[in-house]
């Protein structure tokens, strides 16, 4: 479902949660323009990292105009009214720093970690480039270029990425999560000025934005530099409501199949529509996370076990689950058959070990392990400042808030083995399912 895009009520003026046993110090507010603001504090060393975070993703792109976020995203490297095209990185680089940017479907964010000193200089450029951006015909055609023969490299070139591709858009009838994050080629190649600041004057403003400082700061101070690059760019009042086409019920299961010669190893994948993690609701998402974990999540799992070691008919088994989304995501498995096993006979020991787990139910001892696993990873996590502004950022631009975020960890550690059997019920349903075999051309699908 859509959900509310605001933080919460917690986002008002300055707004601290205190640090505690597994939670990292955060503070947030938001200034008068409406742009949310996020401070999450660690001051072990004197680095900062400093992220916008635009609402807008590829999904919510016009109809026809598929890759124009990402497109988007390399242009804002272009030049300004006062840097130069290439200034921003080469400044950045010339403070000791490094910055990018990445695109996914629910939010396109731009971030720079510097030393704290520079923090300043990273928010007056940032904040230039949210609303005085300066593009030529030239400049559009050049990244153009560069967005297709990006397309050509890490798409086009790759079997499994195509195959990727058609099964995500069997998976959604109507949703634009169906329509790769890069664009349809053929829609690519007609991307020009016109669309490209419509996405962006209609999208990035304040309003529309999330600002993650995490490193070594100071709430008040970072509020009060936010106020003066920031809080001065007008919002947009005709930002428009973020309005999703959504999946209608899903009553038939799908199939296909994708040859190619360069297919070097065949597997079969088969993809489920799930709920996502919502605001104040993530118990579901959460046993799905852990079915995951249970079912694929390592060598030692139940997949792995039945048909790697015991059945010996893969050689590789895994469950895969997408819970951060602010619209219905996919429960994934994935099954690679050993040397003489046909692609039938693995689907088939995929189906069969994935109704006796639910049948036999969850292995309190192996969920044990698991939980004990993930508070240790989430402990090592809070030593990494990109990590924490890319969990937080990632969770906000998707309709999450600060306090969902924070409660995850324990949330995981109440879900009991009949939650995650009655997650695995809900979610595992021929219906709502596509199947996907990778082949080599000549291959026999038997």
């Amino acid at each position: 479902m859509v959900r509310a895009l605001a933080l919460s009520a917690a986002l008002m003026a300055a707004t601290p949660l205190a640090a505690s046993e597994g939670h990292e110090a955060v503070t947030t507010f938001t200034l008068d323009n409406g742009m949310d603001v996020v401070v999450i504090e660690d001051h072990r060393a004197p680095v900062v990292q400093h992220m916008v975070w635009y609402r807008a993703g590829s999904a919510d792109e016009p109809v026809g105009s598929s890759g124009v976020a990402h497109f988007l995203e390399h242009l804002l490297f272009k030049g300004t009214d006062t840097l130069a095209p290439g200034e921003f990185s080469a400044t950045v680089a010339a403070n000791g720093g490094n910055d990018n940017a990445f695109t996914s479907y629910d939010y396109t964010a731009y971030f720079q970690r510097v030393a704290a000193d520079r923090l300043e200089l990273m928010m007056r450029m940032e904040a230039d480039r949210m609303r005085n951006i300066r593009l030529t015909e030239e400049d559009i055609a050049t990244e153009r270029d560069v967005i297709l023969e990006e397309r050509n490299q890490r798409t086009d070139n790759s079997p499994r990425a195509l195959f990727g591709e058609q099964m995500s858009a069997a998976q959604y009838l109507n949703h634009r999560y169906g329509v790769p994050i890069i664009g349809w080629r053929h829609e690519m190649e007609t991307l020009d000025m016109e669309d490209a600041l419509s996405f962006y004057q209609t999208h990035y403003a304040p309003n529309n934005a999330i600002l993650v400082v995490t490193g070594d700061v100071e709430p008040h101070e970072v509020k009060t530099l936010a106020e003066e690059y920031y809080g001065v760019i007008p919002a947009n009042p005709d930002l428009p409501e973020r309005f999703r086409s959504q999946e209608p019920p899903q009553t038939a299961e799908r199939r296909l199949t994708f040859k190619d010669a360069r297919v070097s190893q065949p597997y079969v994948q088969r993809s489920y529509l799930a709920p996502e993690r919502d605001p104040g609701e993530q118990e579901k998402a959460a046993a799905l996370f852990l079915l995951a974990e249970l079912l694929g999540g390592s060598t030692t799992s139940y997949l792995n076990e039945k048909l790697q070691f015991e059945q010996q008919k893969a050689v590789y088994a895994g469950a895969f689950y997408r819970g951060v989304s602010l619209d219905d995501t996919t429960f994934d498995l994935l099954v690679v058959p050993a040397q003489g096993v046909s692609l039938q006979e693995a689907e088939d020991a995929m189906d069969q070990a994935v109704a006796d787990f639910i049948a036999e139910g969850v292995n309190e001892e192996d969920l044990d392990r698991i939980k004990m696993q993930l508070r240790a990873a989430q402990t090592y996590a809070r030593d990494n400042v990109d990590g924490i502004g890319n969990r937080y950022g990632r969770a906000l631009t998707s309709g999450l808030t600060v306090e969902d975020v924070q409660a995850w960890p324990e949330i995981l550690q109440a879900v009991t083995g009949d939650e995650i059997i009655a997650a695995a019920r809900e979610v595992i349903q021929p219906e709502t399912s596509v199947t996907g075999w990778l082949m080599r051309d000549d291959e026999v699908t038997q």
